[in-house]
């Protein structure tokens, strides 16, 4: 008899050592990335030991990976029910669940959690939110409960019990837990209002309105009793003591930005349903706008209402001027002004935006490129050149390649009028780098190469790609033509000349097109 116990213990303890040596083996196995060793172990370890919590959880992780969601959550639950007090193990299986949207079978394993580790306030926060997916509000209630417990009364949890028990139908619990948090807090007049609240949102208006009119004699611009009553009085169609509080919260200075903004959604909300008269919305933002602001964003709030009813851009600028004013390192608002101005043809205007943004914007690319543009426009090259040379120095590897192609585009063609050639060719040739179809600079830097009768070939190479992209730009095909001219391609010269012609822009100068198509047109007689 004796002998068979020893043997038998004998027998246990080999057992435990060869699954201790395949375990460790297969966490070796994954350790050096070979996962097909690994699982393959770890599915023996399994048969050696059912009841290896540890072989278990580590299985459910390749199949995971294979894509068996089945077998990878049966083993995440053999793994949970071996060693519930396993909280890794427990939280991927409760995990599971909730990704699954099976929220019943989550819950008793998120209880489980907590009961075995009461810090664990997470799971409380958890459990509530699961309650209330499964619409068991007592059980929320009683969570709720939970956490006042470890945090004490406070606002959050007070408006999550009336709002369940709003849930519930059981109004009588809604107003009082409202009505125990005023009451423990009476000097705070946010909770007496959110009790009002309360009251309104439950029928007990007689009761609201006593309740905010003790408010307001203590905080007359108590912003939460002011928008309470202007949602009431909506409500009866009381349009006149709307509007009125409705002004009233817009210019109360103890309202926050975000409310306001809020509130002037709502105003324009209702407006474009009476049909889009901007009168009154204007009017409020007039009104607001003649108040000091604390920041830019009611103004540019007003500038993007305006360009949405396409007022005159005068009116517009105006705006954005104040923006500037408040904040005058607003890129956007600098933009739309230099927009304006563009249009309008003002280059003078311009040129003194993008200089005042340098100074508070000094990285924006943007600014020095419209600048130089300007400044090209009005013939001004060294001051265009300058804006240029400047900008490249605030050029960055994940800066806007057409941005940064257009840059050496137009210092090409300033270096060139300079009569800068080879630092033109260099700046076309920086260009294509960041833009290899930059069409403006591939034509330009074909025709210059023509008329100096160098690298024909590129020249050729390069114009073909703007006569393919745009077939029928007479600009294009007439640098191509010349390009075969020079060649002393005269036949296709005369081909590509001619579509010159027949798509010329009578608007613009074709004087240098109409010079070459006579010139080859001779040479073509020659021959």
């Amino acid at each position: 008899m004796i002998v068979l116990v020893l043997a038998c213990f004998g027998q246990v303890s080999a057992q435990d050592r060869t699954y201790d040596h395949f375990f460790l083996e297969a966490m070796v196995q994954r350790q050096k990335g070979n996962n097909d060793a690994a699982f393959d172990l770890l599915r023996h370890c399994v048969e050696l030991n059912p009841e290896a919590a540890e072989a278990w959880y580590f299985l459910a992780q390749y199949y995971n990976a294979l894509k068996d969601q089945e077998k990878s959550q049966a083993c995440i639950q053999k793994a949970a029910s071996i060693a519930p007090e396993n909280l890794t193990y427990m939280e991927t299986l409760a995990q599971i669940y909730i990704s699954q949207q099976d929220y019943a079978a989550a819950i008793p394993v998120i209880e489980g959690i907590y009961e075995r580790n009461k810090d664990r306030e997470d799971m409380l926060e958890m459990l509530f939110q699961l309650y209330q997916q499964v619409e068991d509000f007592d059980q929320a209630i009683g969570v709720l409960n939970k956490i006042e417990k470890i945090d004490g009364k406070n606002e959050r949890i007070s408006m999550a019990k009336s709002e369940i028990y709003n849930r519930k139908g059981d109004k009588k619990a809604a107003i009082a837990e409202m009505k125990a948090l005023a009451q423990q807090f009476p000097n705070d007049q946010n909770y007496q209002a959110m009790y009002g609240e309360a009251l309104m949102m439950n029928g007990q208006v007689k009761k609201a309105l006593k309740v905010y009119d003790e408010i307001l004699k203590t905080e007359p611009d108590n912003n939460r009793v002011l928008m309470s009553l202007r949602t009431y009085y909506q409500a009866l169609g009381h349009q006149t003591e709307a509007d009125s509080l409705t002004e009233r919260v817009l210019l109360n200075r103890n309202s926050t930005v975000e409310e306001k903004i809020h509130l002037l959604r709502q105003e324009i909300s209702a407006s474009e349903q009476a049909g889009g008269d901007s009168t009154k919305v204007l009017g409020l933002f007039r009104r607001m706008l003649a108040q000091p602001q604390s920041d830019e964003h009611m103004v540019l709030f007003c500038a993007s209402y305006m360009n949405a009813k396409k007022m005159p851009t005068d009116s517009i600028s105006q705006v954005l001027m104040k923006v500037l004013a408040i904040a005058p390192d607003n890129a956007a608002a600098r933009l739309q002004l230099l927009g304006y101005a563009w249009e309008s043809d003002d280059m003078d205007r311009v040129i003194t935006l993008c200089q005042d943004a340098r100074q508070y914007t000094p990285d924006d690319m943007a600014f020095y490129y419209y600048q130089g543009i300007a400044y090209f426009k009005r013939d001004s090259l060294d001051a265009a050149l300058s804006a240029f040379k400047n900008g490249i120095g605030v050029i960055k590897e994940d800066s806007d390649p057409n941005i940064v192609s257009d840059f050496y585009a137009v210092m090409g063609d300033i270096l060139h009028q300079k009569g800068l050639a080879e630092e033109a060719f260099a700046a076309y040739d920086s260009c294509l780098v960041w833009k290899d179809d930059n069409m403006g600079c591939l034509n330009n830097y074909a025709y210059y190469l023509s008329e100096r009768g160098e690298r024909l070939t590129k020249a050729e190479e390069m114009s073909f790609k703007t006569i393919k992209a745009e077939p029928k730009n007479s600009t294009y095909l007439d640098t191509y033509a010349w390009i075969l001219y020079m060649e002393e391609r005269y036949a296709e010269a005369q081909i590509y000349i001619e579509q010159a012609v027949q798509n010329m822009d009578e608007t613009q100068d074709n004087s240098v097109i109409l010079e070459h198509a006579e010139k080859i047109k001779l040479k073509n007689k020659k021959e």
